[in-house]
């Protein structure tokens, strides 16, 4: 009988530990990332939906900016899944490596924006948490953690490029 009297506290026990965490977001992080995304939505509407989708089509042609810039962007002003839309801006030989670029940059964004993908803003809170623990500044590995973020999308949306073209000239060659 009493294991049954144990089940029934701890059981009801989680959903206290869990209302509480809930509360703790309501009245924590979640006004701070809709005031974000109200901020992230307010630019994009005083500057225009035309002219970012131009500056979008411009960063496309250079290797550089199609892997640091639009995939930033992407993620910053569509956020994460809706992102990887910003792909129809490219040729198809291109999307493989812009979709590695953004997919990789959703976790760094967090540091930041945690609206951008705050469904993994566990990630980096935990990071964060140890960080702060150990008696180190949060804003200096905010920065650190973003910048890593873009030479990483960077690197891999270039190394996904040239595997991308190689595979296609293999496949181009087998089918002759």
């Amino acid at each position: 009988m009493d294991w049954i009297k144990w089940l029934g506290e701890h059981f009801i026990g989680m959903f206290d530990a869990g209302g509480k965490q809930f509360m703790g977001l309501v009245t924590g992080i979640i006004p701070t990332l809709v005031v974000l995304l109200t901020f992230t939505y307010a630019v994009m509407k005083f500057i225009g939906e035309e002219r970012v989708n131009r500056a979008i089509q411009f960063a496309s042609k250079y290797m550089l900016l199609r892997y640091t810039l639009m995939p930033i962007l992407s993620v910053l002003i569509l956020t994460n899944p809706m992102a990887y839309t910003f792909g129809r801006f490219l040729p198809e030989k291109q999307k493989p490596a812009f979709y590695d670029s953004a997919v990789s940059f959703v976790h760094p964004v967090t540091s930041f924006f945690p609206y951008a993908n705050a469904g993994e803003l566990f990630v980096y809170l935990g990071i964060a948490n140890g960080i702060k623990q150990a008696g180190y500044s949060m804003s200096e590995l905010a920065v650190r953690y973003f910048i890593v973020g873009i030479v990483v999308i960077l690197l891999r949306g270039i190394i996904t490029e040239l595997i991308t073209k190689y595979i296609a000239k293999r496949m181009e060659a087998k089918s002759e």
